[in-house]
């Protein structure tokens, strides 16, 4: 087993890159509502805000209550009204998946696992303090290779700022068409 503790317990949490326009698209959405609402619309739209605030309801309150702490015994991970203790010891394997620019490392043990993506703040550094810590035995070839260099991704909040902007059209041209 590996061992660099000097530096432990770390905390990581989703980036805040990808949170703040998150935010942003989530307050559009409800103002949209509400304006749509004052405007006396109970048509499709209406429906479709609110089965749109479900999900990007959802994602934003998960992803801001997500929080990982690795300290020398092992990682938690914390999520809206859930916390989960994986201990080094226990650890069965450490695997990691590529998919483009978008990277998974997932830790198992018999009983639990949990899945890390690159949508942490500082994920490269959250990767070598996993590797630090666990068995070496568990480490796959995969694993090693994704800690060697893991990938940025950018597209998550690219994609959400667009969508931000696609929000902010739709209330200008909700607005303007009032009266």
């Amino acid at each position: 087993m590996n061992t660099y503790s000097s530096a432990l317990p770390r905390q990581f949490r989703i980036r805040r890159a990808f949170l703040l326009p998150l935010g942003l698209l989530l307050g559009l959405t409800v103002l949209l509502l509400v304006i749509c609402l004052l405007q006396g619309l109970r048509d499709g739209k209406v429906i479709i805000l609110g089965v749109m605030l479900l999900p990007i309801g959802g994602l934003f309150v998960e992803s801001l209550a997500r929080r990982t702490e690795i300290d020398p015994e092992g990682v938690t991970v914390h999520k809206f009204l859930r916390r989960r203790r994986l201990p080094f010891a226990e650890l069965t394997a450490v695997e990691a998946t590529l998919v483009r620019k978008r990277a998974f490392l997932s830790l198992s043990s018999l009983d639990s696992f949990v899945i890390f993506s690159n949508a942490y703040e500082n994920f490269p550094q959250l990767v070598q303090t996993l590797m630090t810590q666990v068995p070496d035995e568990v480490i796959s070839a995969d694993a090693r290779k994704l800690a060697a260099d893991p990938p940025t991704k950018s597209t998550d909040i690219i994609s959400c700022w667009v969508a931000v902007a696609l929000m902010v059209l739709i209330l200008l041209v909700q607005l303007f068409s009032w009266g």
